[in-house]
């Protein structure tokens, strides 16, 4: 197995606690290699900042088998749910951050009510519907993944590249796992600044559609001119 998958999976993992977003097991983050066909994930129940590159679990992509590594967590179902819909995402990131969960607690999308959030996110981040009793008793973590695709709608994952699951927590992801990291970390910072706005000014409105579109577009795309070249 590829060791240098394996250690920027380790890098990443420790990344998400060094940004304060993945306390105790909580959290996890995978990055998928097509070309092999696997999925290179941490462990179950291993602190994010503990993981080792000999610890982390490669799986099947096609079939969730565990091909080398210890046990894989126990949200690799939907992690291979998101690559498997979405061929662009090279890494997924799961946790359980304060603020973006709050949001995902309360079920409600977050707003984009500044350009903090429209530098980052094409729009609001969307909130998953509840899973009913008989997704909970059975595929509940690959049926997870798939209501994060249906939340979506259609949108390009690259340009919204965040979901809040309902009662539960976030997933990020971008076309590394160190990029799905750097967009959990951007996550929990648009959840905070989004919770002080609303205590604020319950009323707040969001941005217009063309500072929303200003701010995403000189970041991302082919007009893109924010940063060095």
């Amino acid at each position: 197995m590829s060791e240098a998958l394996r250690e920027r999976v380790a890098a990443a993992n420790a990344a998400l606690a060094a940004h304060g977003l993945a306390q105790a097991s909580f959290g996890n983050v995978s990055e998928v290699d097509r070309e092999a066909g696997v999925v290179a994930i941490k462990p179950s129940g291993i602190p994010c900042d503990s993981v080792r590159p000999e610890d982390v679990a490669v799986v099947s992509l096609e079939t969730g088998e565990l091909l080398d590594g210890l046990k894989p967590s126990s949200d690799t179902p939907t992690h291979l749910e998101l690559y498997r819909a979405w061929e662009s995402l090279g890494g997924v990131a799961h946790t359980h951050s304060r603020f973006a969960t709050s949001w995902a607690q309360a079920k409600r999308p977050i707003p984009c009510l500044g350009t903090t959030h429209a530098d980052h996110v094409d729009g609001p981040v969307p909130v998953t519907r509840d899973l009913d009793d008989d997704e909970c008793a059975g595929e509940y973590e690959r049926l997870t993944g798939a209501v994060i695709v249906e939340a979506l709608d259609g949108r390009d994952p690259l340009d919204v590249p965040a979901c809040l699951v309902a009662s539960h927590g976030a997933f990020t992801w971008g076309v590394s796992a160190a990029q799905a990291v750097e967009h959990a970390a951007a996550l929990e910072e648009i959840a905070a600044l989004a919770f002080n706005t609303v205590l604020l000014e319950a009323a707040a409105e969001p941005v217009s559609p063309a500072l929303l579109r200003r701010h995403f577009a000189r970041k991302h795309g082919p007009t893109a001119y924010y940063g060095q070249r």
